[in-house]
Parts: structure tokens; C-alpha cells; sequence
């Protein structure tokens, strides 16, 4: 079933008038262009995640927001149009598809779903993918950033300490017992763990509504209460964002920089353990 802006299954694809988009991004083994190569969902076009949807690393974590220029561009030649329906996917839990979801939506073409449980919910249901690469017609999308709510270091803290600030990285991350990838262990003092695993199925597709409303319940998400989420980058916490407007939370914030973003600066504190 379509959840207008937000989700839509594998059917619903069926004679639907939509611009798809792969976006899968890989940190080991092939790449998300060389898995795209080896089967995508026909008449999809590729986005790649850190040449597409991020600015070079820096000061603002490892995938910090892209620049507007250089998003429009890639934006227009996967053939999305100012007036196009845009159905994006990935491997299947969403984490890096609602990064692209989430960018439209903050520049303002909300027009825009998530194919619930991604390429493996496609295969999963029998249906064909291609190996044909696609070279659409460039669209003439445009866009402003800025329309969806985001944090910076000091907002994400007191966010922490007034509010909930999820963590969506792994336990063992979030604890600091085991950090694959950036150079400092830990989480931002006062941060709720929140693995981004929990939202999905075990095909990657997202839970029902209401069981999401009771885990962030559980979590203190309440409305009125400030929210915000990060994770390593600030690419995977935009999954958690899209399950807490299914849950019905709609203000909660972003901090693009995330954990990568936050050790940047070494005076920022560092909390290990629960």
C-alpha cells in the first residue's frame, strides 16, 4: 500500500508513472555502481551516495550534506523532473534510499517513496532485474535545501540533554566496544541507542505503523519533545527519520555530521558503555 511521501510495496510499482532510482551503497565488497551493474529493478537509474548525495569528507563527518549545485546536477541526469513521482530503493532496509528521500523532501519535491524492503523485497516476489544500464533524459528538477529540520553539534547536545537524541549506529558501536570505522569509539554523552535494525522486518521492510509509534514510545519520543537522530555519517540515520514520520513523529531533526562529524572537534565529549 502507498503511504503518500513516506513508503510503497512491491505491487504498487506495478503501471506506476515513476522515476526509480537505485542508491545502494556499499562499505565493503562490490560497490554500489558494480552491484547496480550486476542487477538493478528495470528502468532504474543510479545515484551514488558519496558522489551524488554527500560533499567530500571534512570537518562536517564523512557524508556531509551535498551541495546544492552539485545535487541539482545529479538529480536532473537520473531523470527526475520538477513534476516527477520519484521511487527510490536500495539493497532493502531503507538506510541508504532515505537519504535521497530525505534530500528531495528538504529541497521540496515531496513527491518522492521509498520502496519498502528495496531490491530484496523486489527479487523476494519473483520479479526481474536488469543488467541494461540506463541513460535517461536529463529532467530539469529543481530544488532549495532547507525545508526539513536539521542540528548542528551544539543543537545535537542539548537535544541530548533536553530532549532525545537517537543513536541509530549498532549496540556494540554505541558502546564503544567496537568502532569499524571511525577513528574515536563512543556516543554523544546523554544519546539514546536506537539500532536502525529494529525499524524493518528481516526482508527490510518497515514494521507497521503502530509497532514503530510503541518502539519509539519506549525510546521517550513523545510529540512535543524535541527529537533528533544521527549515526555514523548522517546517511543511515535518515532511515530512522522516514520510521518516525510512519509512526506519525514528523518534527524530528537530522544531524548530518553524525558521530564522524562530532569527533572531528577533540574538545567534543566522548561517553562509552550504556
Amino acid at each position: 500500500m502507498i503511504r503518500p511521501g513516506l513508503l510503497l510495496g512491491v505491487d504498487d510499482l506495478d503501471g506506476l508513472e515513476a522515476v526509480v532510482v537505485d542508491t545502494r551503497l556499499a562499505l565493503t565488497g562490490a560497490t554500489g555502481r558494480e552491484r547496480y551493474d550486476a542487477g538493478h529493478v528495470p528502468g532504474a537509474a543510479y545515484l551514488d551516495v558519496d558522489d551524488d548525495l554527500a560533499a567530500p569528507p571534512g570537518l562536517g563527518g564523512r557524508h556531509p550534506l551535498p551541495d546544492t549545485a552539485a545535487f541539482v546536477a545529479a538529480v536532473r541526469r537520473a531523470g527526475i523532473w520538477r513534476g516527477s513521482r520519484v521511487v527510490v530503493y536500495d539493497d532493502g532496509p531503507g538506510t541508504a534510499a532515505a537519504r535521497l528521500w530525505w534530500l528531495l523532501r528538504d529541497s521540496g519535491h515531496d513527491d518522492v517513496l521509498v520502496l519498502d524492503g528495496g531490491l530484496a523485497a523486489w527479487t523476494a516476489a519473483g520479479r526481474p532485474v536488469s543488467t541494461e544500464p540506463v541513460v535517461p533524459e536529463p529532467g530539469d528538477w529543481d530544488g532549495t535545501p532547507g525545508r526539513l529540520p536539521v542540528v548542528d553539534a551544539g543543537q545535537a547536545r542539548a537535544v541530548a540533554r533536553d530532549g532525545v537524541l537517537l543513536d541509530v549506529r549498532a549496540a556494540e558501536r554505541f558502546r564503544g566496544e567496537h568502532e569499524p570505522i571511525d577513528p574515536v569509539a563512543g556516543h554523544i554523552p546523554g544519546a539514546i541507542n536506537a539500532p536502525l535494525s529494529g525499524n524493518t522486518d528481516q526482508l527490510g521492510r518497515f514494521l507497521p505503523d503502530d509497532e514503530l509509534r510503541r518502539r519509539f514510545e519506549v525510546l521517550r519520543v513523545a510529540d512535543g519533545v524535541a527529537t533528533a537522530a544521527y549515526c555514523g555519517s548522517g546517511v543511515t540515520a535518515t532511515q530512522t527519520l522516514l520510521a518516525l514520520r510512519l509512526a506519525g513523529f514528523y518534527d524530528a531533526a537530522l544531524y548530518p555530521g553524525s558521530w564522524s562529524g562530532w569527533i572531528a572537534d577533540p574538545t567534543r565529549p566522548v561517553a562509552t558503555g550504556r
